[in-house]
C-alpha cells in the first residue's frame, strides 16, 4: 500500500488514523482511547520511517552487513511464495530502524491461581490474550496496575508482528540481524498470519503460524547448502522441544493444584512456588547436556508466573496437532491452509477438539521432529 510515503501516501495514512479513531470512539471508553492512540502512533511511526530496501542496497553508505541481510531476505521471500505458498505481496521490501531492541511490548496477565489468561477485545483482530504497547514504560505501567490487584503479570518484548495484510510489513532492525534460521522463521511465521488468521483465538493462530514457520525452516534448510547452519538449527530445535516440555509439564502440575478444591489458597500459592522452583531445577539438569548452551538462561533468570508460562503454551500447546494436520494433508501446503481455514469456521471448543483428533489419528513417526 505504501511503496513510498509521498504526499498522497501520508494522506492515506491520515485517513487510516481517522478511521481507527472513529472505530475507537464507537467501541472504547476514555481509558481505552489512550491505548489505541499509542497503537496508531506506533504503527504510524513504522510506516512513515521505512525506506525501500532496493534504494538502500544501491546506496554506498549502507553497511555491507545490512545489504547482505537484504539479499538473504529477498531469497527467503521468494522461497516463502514458491515453496510455502505464502502471500508475500509487498511485505519485507521496506526497512525501518526503530533505534530500540523491540518493536512492541506485550502485556500478559493471568489470575494468581489459574492458568486461564486474561483476554482483551480489539477491533479487527477480535479477542486476544495479550495487549501490545509501542512504549516499554507504558506496558510496565499497565502491568503494574494488575499486579497491585494480585494478578500475575509478564511483559514480553516482541521483535516482529504482522498487520495481517492491512499494511505491507517492513523489515526492522529488531529482527533482521538475527541468525539465518531466526530470520527465516520470523518471516515464515508472520507471513503465515498474513495468509490466515482466526479472530479471537490466540492459541490457534500462534500454533498454526509456529507450524508454518517450522515447516518452512525444514524445507529451507533441506534446499540449502549451509550444512553448519542446518546442524545448529537442529540442535536449537532439540533444546526448544525440551524447554517447551518442561514448561508444559509445570503448567499441568499447576492446573492440578489450582483445581484441587481441598486446598486453601495459601496452600495453593505455596505449592505454586514449589512447582516453579522444581521447574528451574529441571531446566538446570537438562541444560547440563547442552554442551554449554545458555539460550534459555535469561528466561529462567526472571520471575516465573502463570502469565509467563502462558506465553509458551500459546505457541506450542496446539502445535503438535497442527503438525498432525499437515501430515494428514501429505505436506501439501495449499490443502493444509484450506483445512486450517475450515477449522477456523468452527466454534472454538469444537475447533480445538477437532485439532486434537488429527493428532490422535496421525501420530508422529520416529523420524518426526
Amino acid at each position: 500500500m505504501f511503496e513510498s510515503l509521498n504526499k498522497g501516501g501520508r494522506a492515506r495514512l491520515a485517513l487510516v488514523g481517522l478511521l481507527c479513531l472513529v472505530i475507537l470512539v464507537c467501541f472504547s471508553g476514555c481509558q481505552e482511547l489512550g491505548f489505541y492512540q499509542q497503537a496508531i502512533a506506533g504503527e504510524y511511526q513504522i510506516l512513515t520511517c521505512q525506506k525501500p530496501i532496493r534504494d538502500l542496497m544501491a546506496n554506498p553508505d549502507t553497511p555491507p552487513k545490512l545489504k547482505a541481510k537484504f539479499e538473504q531476505v529477498l531469497k527467503i521471500r521468494q522461497f516463502a511464495a514458491d515453496e510455502m505458498k505464502l502471500p508475500v505481496d509487498g511485505a519485507y521490501l521496506q526497512y525501518v530502524d526503530l533505534h530500540r531492541p523491540d518493536v512492541v511490548w506485550n502485556v500478559n496477565i493471568a489470575p494468581a491461581l489459574s492458568m486461564e489468561p486474561k483476554t482483551w477485545w480489539f477491533p479487527v483482530v477480535g479477542r486476544a490474550s495479550y495487549r501490545g504497547y509501542f512504549n516499554e514504560k507504558s506496558a510496565h505501567r499497565y502491568a503494574a496496575r494488575w499486579a497491585k490487584k494480585g494478578w500475575d503479570v509478564y511483559v514480553d518484548g516482541i521483535d516482529a508482528y504482522s498487520t495481517l495484510g492491512w499494511f505491507r510489513d517492513p523489515l526492522m532492525n529488531t529482527f533482521i540481524f538475527g541468525p539465518e534460521a531466526d530470520l527465516a522463521e520470523t518471516i515464515f511465521h508472520e507471513l503465515g498470519h498474513r495468509r490466515l488468521y482466526v479472530n479471537g483465538d490466540t492459541d490457534f493462530n500462534e500454533a498454526y503460524a509456529t507450524t508454518v514457520a517450522a515447516e518452512g525452516l525444514r524445507r529451507w534448510f533441506a534446499a540449502s547448502s549451509n550444512l553448519k547452519a542446518y546442524e545448529q538449527h537442529q540442535t536449537a530445535l532439540a533444546h526448544e522441544r525440551q524447554f517447551v516440555q518442561l514448561v508444559m509439564d509445570a503448567r499441568q502440575e499447576l492446573d492440578a493444584v489450582y483445581a484441587d478444591i481441598r486446598l486453601k489458597d495459601a496452600e495453593k500459592l505455596r505449592r505454586k512456588e514449589e512447582i516453579i522452583e522444581k521447574l528451574r531445577a529441571r531446566y538446570a539438569a537438562v541444560k547440563r547436556g547442552w554442551g554449554g548452551e545458555t539460550g534459555y538462561d535469561e528466561w529462567f533468570a526472571e520471575p516465573i508466573n502463570n502469565a509467563k508460562l502462558n506465553t509458551v503454551s500459546a505457541y506450542y500447546e496446539l502445535t503438535p496437532a497442527f503438525q498432525a494436520l499437515l501430515r494428514a494433508e501429505g505436506g501439501d501446503m495449499e490443502k493444509f491452509y484450506d483445512a486450517v481455514a475450515a477449522l477456523g469456521k468452527l466454534p472454538i471448543e469444537k475447533r480445538h477438539e477437532a485439532l486434537r483428533e488429527y493428532f490422535k489419528d496421525n501420530p508422529p513417526s520416529d523420524k518426526s521432529h
